[in-house]
Formats: C-alpha cells, sequence, structure tokens
C-alpha cells in the first residue's frame, strides 16, 4: 500500500500516524513545502510556490492556497505516471489538497481538519480590547474558501477535538469524524524520581516550588502576559517559588507588537520578575517531559484556539494543571476533578489559583492522577492511531472493491 501525506511544514501532525505505517511495511510518501530530518523509509518530495501577489487583500490567502493546490498538482501529476499513490491524507487547511481530486479522481482522499475560522465567538474577537474590523471579518471569510472547497472533494475527514468539530459550519459537521493525533502515553508518564537541571546548574525536584509554562511562542494567544502578571502576584505571595517558561520569542498565532519589542522583554520589565523566571527557548521533547514530571503546578492559557500537544503531555505526566477556563481547555480539564481552571482575563483569581495549587499538593494529588486517567481514556496514542488506520484502511478497501466491480464490468 502506498500513502501519500500533503501537509505545509513536514509531517506535522501525521507524524505518529506515519510511522505506524512505515512499520507495518507501506511505502509512504510526504510532499511539502518545508521538508524535514530525513527518517528511515520515507520519501519527502519539496515543492516550491511561484511568487505572486492576489489582487485583494481578502484574497491574499486565497492565492496562497491556490499556488499551493497547483504545486501539489504537479508533483502528482509525476506520481500518477511513477508511482500512483493508493491513498492520500493532507491538511485541508492551507490548500494542498484543492486539486487532488482533479489529477487523481479515483484516489480516495482523506483531509484533516484542523481549525475553521470564526469572525464571533473565536479568538478575534476574544480580547475586548482588540475589536475586529470589517475587513478581518472579509478575509476570515475567504480564508475558509480553500477549505470549503475540498472538504467538498474529500472521501471522509477527521479532526482532534469536540471542540474543533464544533468550529466548522454545522452543515458539514456530520462528514468530519473526531480523532485525535495521539499522546505517547508511556513516553509521557509520571515519574516521582524525575529530576530537571535548569540551565545554571540547579536541579529541580519534585516537591519543589516548580511553575511551569510552556508555548511554542511567547504570545497572547496563549496567555503569556496574562501569566506574567499573575506570577508577579504569586512570586509576591509565596517567596520560594520558581517559574520555568519554555518558549521562543516568535510572532506566534497573535498580532506582533506595534512597537517591534519581544513579549518576553515587555512583560519582565513590567513585572520585575528577575531571577524567579527561568526562561529556556526550546527543550528537546525527553527534556521538557521531565520538567513536566517536577512541575509543581503547571499553567496553560489559551484563547478559544487549537489545543496544544503540550497539555495534554502535562497531564499525561500527572501535572497539576492551572487552565483558562476557554473552550477548548474545558474539553479535557475540569474544575477541581482533573486540574484547576480560571478565568483568562483575571490575573487575581489566576494567581489565587496557582498559590492554592502550590499551598495544597498533597490535597490535589488526585487532581494529577485524573489528569492522566483523561489522556489514556481519551487520547493514548495507541488507540488513537489504531481509529486513525481503520478510516485508512476502510477508505483503500473501498476503493478497491470499486476497481474490482469496475474490471468485472469491463470483463462481462
Amino acid at each position: 500500500m502506498h500513502v501519500l501525506f500533503v501537509h505545509r511544514s513536514g509531517s506535522g501532525q501525521f507524524s505518529h500516524l506515519i510511522d505506524r505505517l512505515l512499520a507495518e511495511g507501506a511505502e509512504v510518501t510526504l510532499v511539502t513545502e518545508r521538508a524535514e530530518h530525513s527518517r528511515p523509509g520515507l520519501r519527502q518530495i519539496a515543492y516550491a510556490l511561484d511568487a505572486g501577489l492576489a489582487a485583494s487583500p481578502s484574497l491574499a490567502a486565497t492565492e496562497y492556497h491556490v499556488r499551493t493546490g497547483e504545486a501539489v498538482a504537479a508533483v502528482l501529476r509525476r506520481l500518477r505516471r511513477e508511482d500512483r499513490p493508493d491513498l492520500i491524507i493532507g491538511h485541508t487547511g492551507w490548500g494542498g489538497l484543492l486539486f487532488v481530486k482533479d489529477v487523481l479522481p479515483g484516489t480516495p482522499l482523506l483531509g484533516y481538519c484542523e481549525y475553521y475560522y470564526n469572525a464571533d465567538d473565536s479568538d478575534f474577537d476574544f480580547d475586548p480590547a482588540f475589536g475586529i474590523s470589517e475587513a478581518q471579518r472579509m478575509r476570515l471569510r475567504m480564508r475558509n474558501a480553500a477549505q470549503l472547497v475540498t472538504l467538498q472533494a474529500v472521501d471522509a475527514a477527521y479532526t482532534p477535538t469536540r471542540w474543533q468539530h464544533r468550529q466548522y459550519p454545522a452543515a458539514i459537521r456530520d462528514r468530519i469524524a473526531i480523532c485525535h493525533d495521539g499522546i505517547d502515553t508511556r513516553l509521557c508518564r509520571p515519574d516521582p524520581d524525575a529530576s530537571f537541571t535548569l540551565p545554571d546548574g540547579r536541579e529541580l525536584r519534585r516537591g519543589d516550588e516548580v511553575v511551569t509554562f510552556v508555548a511554542r511562542d511567547l504570545d497572547p494567544y496563549r496567555g503569556y502576559p496574562q501569566f506574567m502578571r499573575a506570577a508577579a502576584l504569586v512570586a509576591q505571595a509565596r517567596p520560594g517559588v520558581l517559574f520555568v517558561v519554555v518558549g521562543g520569542d516568535g510572532v506566534g498565532y497573535g498580532r506582533p507588537r506595534s512597537d517591534g519589542r519581544l513579549w518576553r522583554e515587555v512583560m519582565l520589565a513590567e513585572t520585575g520578575l528577575g531571577e524567579r523566571m527561568v526562561h529556556i527557548p526550546w527543550l528537546a521533547r525527553e527534556d521538557l517531559i521531565r520538567l513536566f514530571q517536577v512541575s509543581a503546578a503547571h499553567v496553560y492559557l489559551t484563547v478559544p484556539f487549537v489545543l496544544s500537544w503540550s497539555l495534554l503531555e502535562a497531564m499525561a505526566c500527572g501535572c497539576l494543571i492551572v487552565g483558562s477556563r476557554t473552550g477548548p481547555v474545558q474539553e479535557v480539564v475540569s474544575d477541581r476533578r482533573n486540574g484547576l481552571l480560571a478565568p483568562f482575563f483575571d490575573r487575581s483569581a489566576l494567581a489565587g489559583t496557582i498559590a492554592a495549587a502550590l499551598e495544597r499538593q498533597v490535597e490535589y494529588e488526585p487532581l494529577r492522577q485524573a489528569a492522566r486517567a483523561a489522556v489514556l481514556g481519551r487520547f493514548d496514542l495507541e488507540a488513537c492511531l489504531d481509529r486513525q488506520m481503520g478510516l485508512v484502511e476502510r477508505l483503500v478497501a473501498q476503493n478497491d472493491s470499486a476497481l474490482a466491480q469496475m474490471d468485472g464490468l469491463a470483463a462481462g
């Protein structure tokens, strides 16, 4: 079986599924704009986009999506002659699947639905300090155009969480299954004997007053300013607390600051946390897991947006979660059942919740256990991969059956 993946940034959310397919002897091809490090058995084909400018600001994303679809289609035309795939799996959001059915009409197509953009009750209008203009609404509507065209063509589709599923228009939700990418709960697990060494050589262990915060980039989408302001209040009340923040200085998902400064330097200057705050730009996965294992309280905040893998990995490690009371988080964290929740914009409430987590570590131990149980029940990697493989096998079997019927008709 030859399975071809389409994703803008390497294997992305398909990494585990690719590993499973390779382990089971499948031929796997990845068509991508940004190739990743090579791995045994995986063939990568990188495409390049033609330069061009959209005629209208509202069409900027659509222009990129169409060019991406054209570039992927060119790759598929070559493979159609050389090594035709039995199944194509791809991300629906960036245009890569737009013309798949035009080039390979008989090949089953499985779409990964990550996020559908909405102007209301969404990440764009969540912060009352920022309004959403009519022009932004128009751009958002067009940003979904390629995804809607793609969803009309796919044979099946899936999305990771119920919250993400609800962001799609009601008229097409029935076509989208819910299946997470999966969390490796054998790797992400509690370890009471774990230790973590800071860049300055200090060693942290379970029981230390360590508050952790992790995001790909330290930006407002993941509540970094709110966390820092709450941390300053916690530091005043608890002189022994240490904050360990992991994240880069990129723009992330939100808007860049108008003054060009980094959110990290701005928030450090505002809060004056200094030595009480340790910043680590990036950690290897094994080191991140050790940090989770020694964390006394792990803070995860997000506007209404895609849920981070890091939250589920922290829960699988038995972290005591302090999360934002926002839809994506509330799907997996229930207040005082498997974690603690606080309002996103209320720094006093957030600080009080963090302080309570530190003060009542023994009392809240059942929340840690319940957090891991929640991930085991819904997001365990092997179970998620089994469901994904079920989709793969069903689509390939249906296509084989259809081809066999066509051969039979031709022979008759």
